[in-house]
């Protein structure tokens, strides 16, 4: 009705509203709308928002078409459902003229708004003409407060929800700019003061959120703040809790929600969020818009998620995913193996929750891929790398050509198998991931956002080729490619810091191949860099450290400036102590400072070796099982010689004590370890009983979950067994300072000194052989004053390998003759190890400690020493009157000790003697395919029988008896054994060496796990007993070891193969010597076995080969 309308008056009805969506996607207590005319306003109550994002109002106005041609109407949300700040923040808004308004004939009619989230907000209103302004009370009003106050409250919802639309920083920046001035102009006594805090603090929220603020602390103090000013009965207390429900910091945010829900009215929007599923839906999705934080609270929130979803939540596999997220950013930052084990856990889960076929499943795979391959970097574990690469394998079939993240599985994997070629030298490993990487940057044109990332890992790829290959294309392609990565990476970009180290590393190869110096001098000011950007504590830190040393010590190389090996070892000693990185990298960082201090002959060659120690000594400390400590023990190259190198280098400064606790220290890790649960504490029971109590209770839980984590097979399962296991050792540990911190205990379990070490040599002296690539030489440890260096100037390390190999292969040939044919090889070997070791070893004791003829002396050799036969060494000369020159065996009683510990640990048990009793195990008839049968067994054990003496209890075990149940038990029971069977080495893993039983092998795992701290004896006349595996010899993991460590102070073991038709003649002429002489009610003494097996073997020279007599070697005391 054009122009008919202009002296009229319009009652204007507002009705209802849908689609009522907030820009800034805050959730507000009410809806209103707003109705201007001119300059005048009216406003229609709050209406609360209900569950289907609509609102009712039913309010009228009568309007007055004279004082314009048109209105405007607005909806708008509120903040406040008591006292507004502000006009709130703008849903819709249109201009109409009068006629469009009357235009529906007085009927309802809706208005639609511009969309907003992709909705259309609209109004549902009627209109229609009267003649007279009826009710004054619903007129248009100057009420609305037009105050700077409200205007940057407004201008600040407006930055804010534009902000949220076009994601512009700038926006937010505003935004937070004027609600601070607000929060300014409001301080604590002012009614709009929670208010102002509540509008700062979403946006703050907001940009956290969003990863454009990093500060939550300040966010999370803004809304406690205003939930103080709300109390439980203030109208505007439900939004301020709900606020608090999504913060990463809340203690307990299940208990928010639970004292929120009560508190939204029936059928509003807020209590259908809450209420049932969706309220749990709400709250995970809330949680997971939120950054990562990997702080304990951020945690504690996500944990606190996942409780609330049970195993059938079909979210439940989000919530593990982001708890695992959290957990392995704190890994990553402080290098807890605690929170990668939980990580892989959480993981494994969700990957059981997403069957195939499920659309999260690929990205749960590759998410467990990744983390076991962190795992792997913390730890060496080569199963979890192994792993890493088949899932990743798996998930790149499952994303094919054309999938949007194929170029990040393509990325994936390509790293796992450069770390796999590192490990293993496989050409393949490498070329491969060169050829997946190129693939990769193909899929990533400029332009593409993980394009630097890919840049970045093609460059390590070519670079780590380079080292391998010397190619100078790849090392030069690898820095450009690097430099490109760089251009792209931001300066904020968190992983700028990789870059900039695999920059640093390229142009140091560089500058070994060219001696550009400004290839040097840029790669020390990209690692600079990169420990600016880091944190403190940031594991990767420890990667800086190395690259530094890497520069400097090339530098050093070329310039030969002083200053540069000072610097270089300095980064060493920071990368090697880095508490939060892993111990893998730190050992190989510390093997290669002892090795470089070594060639430069710095002073700090000494320090690297025991750093070497140290750190091995913690990483094996967090195994849970005896097999993969060896594991660990073998994963790095040129750590097999480190206890030697460390002894030699002290022998050369001069300090021959420390020479001898660093090659105890060193050596027999394992057993070390596994006897520190043994120890016994008598004497701290009488000081402090309780301490003694717990600390025994402690060490039975770590033994019996080492144990039994030995048996599991589950992946899963294992990963749970080795976090209890470690938090059992965080109890231990904890029990033994506690010990240490009595005066009288300070050193309990500590490395022994030489004061303590040199109880081995009560009874006779020690003589250590140390076997070094930097020297070889022997040191006498005598029962009193301080050691003998013995050098061997004549003995090289290589020699020793090559004297050791052909004593194999002797050994092997002489047992195909027969026993009259001469046996001329081990003849002119055994003459070697006479004139080159042990003569220099005799003349200081015959000369220097005067050393009586038919003394007891101990052998404890290292490394090559190991695999030869030293009691055996012979001159076989004839003196001019026709004399023989005496051999090693015919001036001294020989015994071996694996170190110097495990002799003073079997003399201690010595202290408690019982009743003796004898039994002998033997199995003949191994059965089919574990070996050819032993027709000698049989008599061997009556033979024994008959010569142990009528007072001691003697029992047999053979056939059917000769189980590994019925040997083990006889082991436990008895404290003299003698076991005939076949013996089985196991060069790979030496834990599984073995003796041939009826049904089931018994393994050395089998007895280490025994406890018989009363056994006395036992004479193993089976094959391999004595000798252990050649990739670990210096910790002495062998079968006769074994049974010293389970309790048997003396053993009587074998080095080679056994042949038992003739074996019978040695265990004759062994038990005669061994009970000869003994008066009626004597008893049996397990300190005489070395000299009885002295006497047999000069007895049957006439009837036992060369190699079958030196076969048999003595152990203990």
């Amino acid at each position: 009705m054009p122009g008919s309308s202009e002296n009229r008056y319009i009652r204007l009805k507002v009705i209802n509203g849908k689609n009522l969506r907030v820009p800034s996607e805050r959730i507000p207590p009410g809806i209103y709308v707003s109705i201007s005319v001119d300059s005048r306003r009216w406003k229609s109550t709050i209406s609360v928002l209900s569950s289907e994002e609509s609102a009712a109002w039913g309010d009228i106005v009568t309007l007055s078409s004279h004082a314009s041609p048109a209105l405007s109407v607005e909806i708008r949300a509120s903040y406040e459902a008591d006292r507004m700040l502000g006009s709130g923040e703008a849903i819709g808004k249109l201009k109409m003229s009068w006629d469009e308004l009357l235009d529906h004939g007085g009927e309802p009619f809706d208005l639609t708004f511009p969309p907003v989230r992709d909705v259309h907000p609209s109004l549902i209103l009627k209109a229609t003409v009267v003649h007279a302004c009826d009710n004054q009370n619903d007129a248009l009003s100057d009420s609305f407060v037009d105050c700077q106050i409200a205007r940057d409250t407004d201008a600040g919802h407006a930055r804010l929800a534009k902000y949220v639309t076009h994601e512009t920083v700038s926006h937010l920046i505003h935004a937070m700019q004027r609600f601070q001035l607000v929060l300014d102009q409001c301080p604590v006594s002012h009614p709009d003061h929670a208010a102002a805090l509540t509008n700062l603090a979403w946006a703050r929220l907001k940009g956290y959120i969003r990863n454009d603020l990093q500060d939550i602390d300040t966010t999370t103090s803004l809304f406690r703040d205003a939930l103080a000013l709300r109390p439980q009965h203030h109208p505007d207390h439900p939004l301020s809790l709900s606020r608090k429900v999504l913060l990463p910091t809340s203690v307990k945010p299940s208990n928010s929600i639970m004292s929120y829900y009560p508190l939204c009215p029936e059928g509003t929007y807020l209590r259908s969020i809450m209420a049932g599923e969706n309220g749990v839906d709400y709250v995970i999705d809330g949680c997971n818009d939120l950054p990562i934080d990997a702080s304990d609270e951020g945690i504690c929130l996500r944990r606190v998620v996942l409780e609330l979803c049970p195993l059938d939540h079909q979210l439940r596999h989000f919530a593990l995913h982001w708890l695992a997220h959290a957990i392995e950013a704190r890994f990553q930052q402080c290098g807890d193996i605690d929170d990668i084990d939980e990580t892989i856990q959480l993981r494994r889960e969700a990957v059981s929750l997403c069957p195939e076929g499920h659309a999260d499943r690929t990205s749960h795979l590759n998410n467990l891929a990744v983390s076991l391959k962190f795992r792997f970097d913390h730890q060496g574990k080569p199963n979890d790398l192994d792993e890493a690469i088949s899932l990743h394998e798996e998930v790149l079939r499952l994303w094919p050509v054309g999938h949007e993240s194929r170029d990040c599985s393509l990325g994936n994997l390509g790293g796992a198998l450069i770390i796999r070629f590192k490990e293993r030298g496989d050409i393949d490993d490498i070329t491969r991931a060169v050829s997946l990487y190129r693939e990769a940057l193909t899929l990533c044109p400029p332009g593409y956002p993980r394009r630097d990332t890919t840049l970045n890992n093609l460059a390590l790829a070519l670079e780590t080729r380079y080292d391998k290959l010397d190619v100078s294309e790849d090392l030069n392609e690898a820095i450009d490619r690097y430099r490109e990565s760089l251009r792209l990476k931001r300066l904020d970009n968190p992983e700028r810091h990789v870059t900039l180290r695999n920059l640093s590393s390229a142009l140091c190869s560089r500058f070994t191949q060219t001696q550009k110096n400004e290839d040097v001098e840029e790669a020390i000011t990209l690692c600079q860099e990169s420990l600016a950007i880091l944190s403190s504590l940031h594991p990767a830190m420890c990667f800086s450290y190395m690259l530094l040393q890497e520069a400097y010590l090339s530098r050093y190389r070329i310039l030969h400036d002083p200053a540069d090996l000072s610097l270089a070892i300095e980064n060493f000693r920071l990368a090697s102590k880095y508490p939060t990185q892993g111990f893998s990298e730190r050992i190989r960082e510390a093997i290669h400072w002892a090795c470089q201090a070594e060639i430069y002959q710095h002073e700090s060659a000494l320090e690297a070796y025991q750093m070497c120690f140290e750190l091995f000594n913690s990483q094996v400390m967090t195994r849970s099982s005896i097999i993969s400590r060896r594991e660990a023990a073998t994963a790095f190259r040129g750590a097999q010689s480190l206890p030697v190198d460390a002894a030699s280098y002290a022998i050369r400064s001069g300090d021959l004590r420390q020479a001898v606790e660093l090659a105890e220290q060193g050596r027999g890790q394992q057993w070390s370890l596994a006897s520190r649960f043994r120890t016994s504490v008598e004497d701290i029971e009488s000081a402090n009983p309780k301490l003694a109590r717990n600390y025994l209770e402690l060490s039975k839980l770590v033994s019996n979950a080492a144990q039994s984590s030995a048996t599991i097979t589950d992946r899963a399962v294992a990963d749970m067994a080795a976090t209890e296991y470690r938090r059992l050792m965080r109890q231990w540990e904890a029990s033994v300072a506690e010990i240490r911190d009595l005066r009288a205990f300070s050193r309990f379990l500590l490395p022994p000194l030489y004061a303590d070490l040199q109880a081995a040599a009560r009874q006779g002296p020690v003589i250590i052989l140390i076997a070094s690539q930097y020297s070889c030489s022997a040191i006498i440890v005598p029962t009193s004053g301080d050691p003998h260096h013995v050098p061997l100037p004549s003995v090289c390390l290589a020699e020793l390998t090559n004297l050791k190999d052909r004593f194999a292969r002797a050994i092997r040939d002489a047992s195909k003759m027969g026993p009259k044919v001469s046996r001329n090889d081990p003849v002119v070997l055994l003459r070697t190890v006479w004139d080159a070791i042990m003569l220099p070893i005799v003349n200081v004791l015959q000369h220097d400690l005067k050393l009586k003829f038919n003394s007891r002396i101990w052998l404890c050799p290292t490394a090559a020493f190991t695999s030869i036969p030293l009691h055996a060494a012979h001159p076989f000369k004839t003196n001019a009157d026709r004399s023989k020159e005496p051999c090693l065996e015919d001036l001294y009683i020989c015994s071996y000790t694996p170190t110097l510990s495990a002799l003073v640990r079997s003399r201690q048990l010595m202290k408690k003697r019982i009743t003796p009793s004898f039994v002998t195990i033997g199995q003949g008839q191994p059965g089919a395919g574990k070996g050819k049968a032993l027709l000698a067994v049989d008599s061997e054990l009556e033979l024994v029988h008959k010569l142990v003496p009528a007072t001691v209890n003697c029992t047999i075990i053979s056939g059917d008896a000769a189980t590994r149940a019925g040997a083990l038990e006889a082991l436990q029971q008895n404290t003299w054994v003698h076991l005939a069977c076949h013996g089985k080495q196991d060069r790979t893993q030496p834990y599984n060496s073995h003796f041939v039983m009826r049904d089931e092998h018994l393994t050395l795992l089998d007895i280490m796990e025994r406890d018989i701290p009363r056994a006395e004896f036992a004479f193993l006349s089976a094959c391999h007993t004595a000798v252990g595996d050649e990739e670990t010899p210096d910790e002495v993991i062998h079968l006769a070891a074994g049974l010293q460590f389970s309790g048997f102070k003396s053993v009587v073991g074998t080095l080679w193969e056994v042949d038992d038709s003739v074996a019978k003649h040695i265990v004759e002429a062994f038990y005669k010597n061994m009970f000869k002489d003994l008066e009626d009610g004597g008893v049996i003494d397990c300190t005489k076995a070395a000299w009885a097996l002295n006497r047999a073997t000069h007895s049957v020279k006439t009837k036992v080969s060369l190699e079958q007599r030196m076969v048999f070697v003595h152990i203990g005391v």
